[in-house]
């Protein structure tokens, strides 16, 4: 972190116990270091050469070296003993640079078979280097040229754990069978956002991780995973896959697999055959128009399902398609198509997300025995006060938040649950809070009422006195018309000048803007909420 352009070998030259050297940020270029500069410095185990502007590294690095840090200057040649003959080379970083595949020397890392850590990501290669070292766990190739793979790349790397392959230009056709076959260790493999049109061949059954988004892959054969036993993690979104294609073994033998994603795909249903003991299954923005009622039946497991922004519709999503999910806890239906909030929905959710639907009704029972619920969004639907059964939100003694934002209400809901923390009712057609529409919710938090129909009169003078609890109070813009702005139009909270309301107790807060027709409004709320800020503890003035 200084203006350094050169490092004379001189001014190394007493330095003889010096085991760490950290030059990074700097200007420093590659006539700036003298080639033998290094040399003198017989203990060095730590060198930091990251950002700055060495376009070839040094042709001699002394032997001690544990680790070199090369990263993002702007390399295009590396030399036979840059790295090479340091038996105690445990990491090199390279990556950010502008290396391809002549600039790299034939066996750059003989002598150094300790090394574990290579990072050449982000340059210009187009090859997998040779005569990597034995002892590699972690390669990272990721943001480069490479079209293939030759066979036998990978195939002295015993070791390999992690390898990372992502962003480059590999198709099937660039590997074969063999490609990965070796590595009887490897883990994770990261080969998303290449050209691949199909899982490649010859995937080892130590594989844990396994990242294949962002491709062309379209099919799923029988046989395609069948060797990767170990599976846990498999990420195949943004890719070009339907359902009829993905074959319903394909995920038989997958027995450890807990997390698929299929996402951003051309899904049309639910495949089949889907991993039996998945946690994490994640469809969503693909063309899913109908779940039948056996679709998820074998699901027995999973924790999380998201099949938000498909094209669901209530008659087309059978009551029963989620009575085995007995331990689901979170579930995305949001932008569908649904009319009514679904009934049969698994008792068990802790979070349940229907926003951006058409729903105009909670239909009788929709929420029974949901006591475990934390949190329910229903923003942007068609819902109103009469389409909402008696009695629903008395069923969810543990909702802590309430979204009804975007809606069609015209007061608050009655008989809100006594848990309920942080309510939502912003952007509805609200045009009064009667001293009771919050007794029932001494716990609460936060109320948001910005965008409703709310004037002057039509709050009652003790609305908010008994939320001892409240923090928030967001009026906002939006309410009580003719509004003539004096001051800041931010609607921000808490900070007013000339014409505004600005409320600061301790962590009370209100965020509302008023103008000369608001007055009126503000003083029934200078009441209710000094009252508020007595109980709490904090003060309550106006500006």
């Amino acid at each position: 972190n200084n203006q350094l352009s050169e490092i004379r070998a001189e001014a190394l030259a007493r330095l003889l116990h010096l085991e760490t050297l950290n030059l990074q940020n700097n200007r420093l270029t590659t006539q700036g270091l003298e080639d033998d500069g290094f040399e003198v410095l017989e203990q060095l185990s730590y060198l930091y050469l990251a950002n700055n502007k060495l376009t070839a590294a040094p042709r001699y690095l002394p032997p001690t070296l544990v680790s070199a840090d090369f990263a993002a200057n702007q390399l295009t040649t590396i030399y036979p003993y840059t790295f090479g003959q340091k038996p105690g080379l445990k990491s090199v970083y390279l990556h950010n640079n502008k290396l391809s595949d002549v600039g790299l020397p034939e066996g750059m890392f003989n002598g150094s078979d300790n090394l574990e850590v290579l990072i050449l990501s982000s340059n210009y290669l187009r090859y997998v280097p040779k005569g990597l070292p034995i002892a590699l766990f972690r390669l990272h190739l990721k943001n480069n040229n490479l079209e293939k793979i030759p066979s036998g790349a990978f195939e002295n790397l015993p070791h390999l754990r992690e390898l990372y392959l992502q962003n480059n230009l590999l198709s099937n056709s660039g590997m074969d069978n063999t490609t990965f076959s070796h590595l009887n260790k490897l883990e994770y493999l990261d080969l998303s956002n290449n050209n691949l049109t199909a899982v490649p061949l010859g995937l080892p059954r130590t594989l844990m991780l396994l990242h294949l988004e962002k491709n062309y892959i379209t099919s799923v054969r029988v046989d395609s995973l069948s060797a990767v036993k170990d599976l846990q993690y498999l990420l195949l979104h943004h890719n070009r896959l339907r359902a009829r294609y993905i074959h319903r073994d394909a995920f038989r033998g997958l027995k450890r697999l807990h997390t698929l994603h299929l996402h951003h795909n051309l899904l049309e249903r639910i495949p089949l055959g889907l991993p039996r003991r998945a946690h994490t299954l994640v469809l969503l923005r693909n063309f899913i128009s109908e779940i039948g009622r056996d679709d998820l039946s074998t699901l027995y497991t999973l924790n999380e399902l998201n099949l938000s922004y498909n094209r669901l519709t209530s008659e087309r999503l059978h009551r029963h398609a989620f009575r085995k999910l007995r331990v689901l806890e979170v579930l995305d239906l949001s932008g569908n198509k649904l009319s009514t909030l679904p009934l049969g929905l698994p008792k068990s959710l802790h979070l349940l997300r229907v926003k951006d639907n058409q729903i105009a009704e909670l239909p009788e029972g929709a929420l029974t025995g949901m006591s475990k619920l934390k949190e329910l969004h229903l923003s942007n639907n068609q819902i109103k006060l009469g389409s909402i059964y008696q009695g629903a939100w008395q069923e969810l003694g543990s909702l802590m938040t309430l979204d009804l934002s975007g809606n069609l209400l015209s007061h608050v809901p009655a008989d809100l649950p006594e848990s309920l923390e942080y309510l939502h009712l912003e952007n509805n057609r609200i045009s009064s809070i009667s001293a009771t529409d919050f007794i029932s919710t001494p716990n609460i938090k936060s109320i948001f009422l910005r965008f409703n129909r709310l004037s002057a009169l039509s709050v009652a003078e003790d609305s908010f006195s008994h939320l001892s609890k409240l923090q928030v109070l967001d009026i906002g813009h939006g309410n009580v018309t003719p509004r003539h702005n004096y001051g800041d139009e931010s609607g921000g909270r808490l900070h007013g000048k000339r014409g505004r309301r600005a409320g600061k107790m301790g962590k009370c807060k209100v965020s509302s803007e008023f103008d000369k027709g608001q007055i009126v409004m503000a003083r029934r709320l200078d009441q209710s909420m000094s009252k508020t800020a007595a109980l709490v503890g904090c003060s309550w003035s106006t500006v």
